[in-house]
Order: structure tokens, then C-alpha cells, then sequence
């Protein structure tokens, strides 16, 4: 009875508060993300273009089957494959080499290590803008020190997916080597004591005891940039321009040159969602090596 009273005069139960703060919250999600999600499904089965003012026309998988088998669609995805291999491959060395470099007693360890995250905590568009001056042929700092003249990176088909994969590098081993560096502080000091009293050489300590102990969080990171490097867009973009048909139309490029330009809204849906699905399946093949990883 006294709880009853209680709850009387307080108006509102604790409940219902909660429920008043959550269930606009939950609405508020499944409006800006469920429902797209599913609407851009729908239309990705359809003959849509969002200028037209025609309502969509469905004609079941032909989006797929036409993207499927139109080899500018493939030719991005190898290109994309192909700039996904160069940068994560090269995060992963430079990020995991510095870890290894910064996981002793050095001076102003702190300090170093807060400049060498400065990359990653940049804006895209800026860091674009910023390496297109770098690799400008006439005034460009990077042709300067290397001796090269006035060579051409962005404007060059063999070397513009180079250049914009040597930039991405420059921004994101940082985030490797924070990863490396918390899996180096975790490996326990006394396996390094007896491989030394064993008189074990230093591959045999890196191979052998560093490496297995750090992979699961390099795995981690390798997801994570892979996922991103996936997905790239504004890099190739801003220093680019990314046009059809060019040695840097990434898959991501593709896409919007067809979502927007082209204006094949259905199509540009459906090849959202074929590059969603290889996506995933990338992810599941790295977590399945990661959970492996960690049974060792």
C-alpha cells in the first residue's frame, strides 16, 4: 500500500520514464537506419532512377545479373582488390615496425607516440588535398626528394592507385601501431627472460614468441583496415577526381558515379549490396583466422 502511494505521488512510475526515453530512441534508429536499408533493397530489384518521377518498375534480378556480368564492374573490383592488398599490407609492415620500435625505453616515449597518431585524427579530405600538393609535379616536395623532375603520380594510370595508397598508409598505420603496441606491452616479460637464458636468437624470440603472442590483435586491425580500405572513397576522390573508367575508380567510385552522375538509382542499389555480401564474407574469413588465432 505504501508502495502503491508512493508511486502515486511521484506521477510517473520508473518504468514508464524509462520507456519514454528509450522508445524514441529505438524509433528514432529504425527511421534513419533500418528503413533505408530495406527501401534501398527494394529498389535494388526494381528499374529506378531517383530524377525521373517514375515510380519503380520491378524486374526481379536483372540488376544483378546485368552488374554481374558488365566487366567495368569487375575492373573496379580489381582495382579495388589491388589498392586493398597495397595499403593494408603496407599499414601492417610500417605500423607493426614502429610498434616494435617504440616498445622500449626511449625518451619522450609519450610524446612521440601522440605525433605519430597525428595522421589518423585528420580530416580525409584534408589529408587528400594535402598529398595531391605533395605529389604535384611542379611544386611537389615528394618528386623534389626523390630526384624525379616533374613526374607525374596522380595523373599517371600505373602509379595514381600507388600514390593514393602510399597516402593512406602515411594516415593509418598509426592505428596499427596502437594496436601492436597494446599486444607488445601484454606479452608477459618472463617468456623474453627464459628465451634468454636458452640463449635463443632474436628471430627465434620474434617468431616464436612476439609474433604468435601479437596476431590476434594484428588480425584485429587487419579487419578493420581491410573493411575501410573496402570502402574507400573520398581519398581517390579529392586527389583523382575518380572518373568512369579510370585507373582509380575504386568499386566505392563506381558506385556513386552510377548512383549520382548516372543517376541508376536501382542498379547503384544493387551493387551496394553486392559489395555489402563480399564484405561480409571477407569479415568472416578473417575472424574465422582470428579465432583461431586465439585457441593457440
Amino acid at each position: 500500500m505504501d508502495t502503491a502511494v508512493a508511486t502515486a505521488r511521484r506521477g510517473l512510475s520508473d518504468l514508464t520514464i524509462r520507456n519514454l526515453f528509450i522508445i524514441p530512441t529505438i524509433a528514432f534508429l529504425i527511421l534513419i537506419n533500418i528503413f533505408p536499408l530495406f527501401y534501398s533493397l527494394i529498389l535494388s530489384f526494381a528499374d529506378y532512377s531517383a530524377v525521373s518521377g517514375d515510380p519503380p518498375d520491378w524486374i526481379g534480378i536483372q540488376n544483378y545479373r546485368e552488374l554481374l556480368h558488365d566487366p567495368h564492374v569487375w575492373e573496379s573490383l580489381y582495382l579495388t582488390m589491388k589498392y586493398v592488398l597495397i595499403s593494408v599490407s603496407g599499414q601492417l609492415v610500417v605500423g607493426f615496425g614502429i610498434a616494435l620500435l617504440l616498445n622500449r625505453k626511449i625518451p619522450a616515449k609519450g610524446l612521440i607516440t601522440t605525433l605519430l597518431l597525428l595522421p589518423m585524427m585528420m580530416s580525409m579530405a584534408i589529408v587528400g588535398l594535402f598529398w595531391k600538393l605533395l605529389y604535384g609535379p611542379s611544386w611537389g616536395i615528394i618528386n623534389y626528394l626523390l630526384g624525379l623532375g616533374k613526374f607525374v603520380w596522380l595523373s599517371n594510370a600505373d602509379m595514381a592507385l600507388f600514390a593514393i595508397a602510399i597516402t593512406d598508409i602515411w594516415m593509418w598505420s598509426p592505428f596499427v601501431m596502437l594496436l601492436s603496441l597494446a599486444g607488445l606491452s601484454a606479452i608477459p616479460q618472463h617468456l623474453y627472460e627464459a628465451a634468454a637464458i636458452d640463449r635463443a636468437s632474436r628471430w627465434f624470440t620474434f617468431s616464436r614468441i612476439t609474433l604468435p603472442l601479437v596476431t590476434p590483435l594484428l588480425l584485429i586491425a587487419v579487419i578493420f583496415r581491410t573493411l575501410e580500405a573496402f570502402k574507400t572513397f573520398d581519398l581517390a576522390f579529392i586527389m583523382t577526381g575518380g572518373g568512369p573508367g579510370t585507373s582509380t575508380e575504386l568499386i566505392a567510385i563506381k558506385l556513386y558515379n552510377m548512383a549520382f552522375p548516372q543517376w541508376q538509382t536501382g542498379k547503384s542499389c544493387a551493387l551496394a549490396y553486392i559489395l555489402l555480401i563480399m564484405i561480409i564474407g571477407i569479415s568472416n574469413i578473417y575472424i574465422k583466422y582470428l579465432n583461431k588465432a586465439k585457441e593457440r
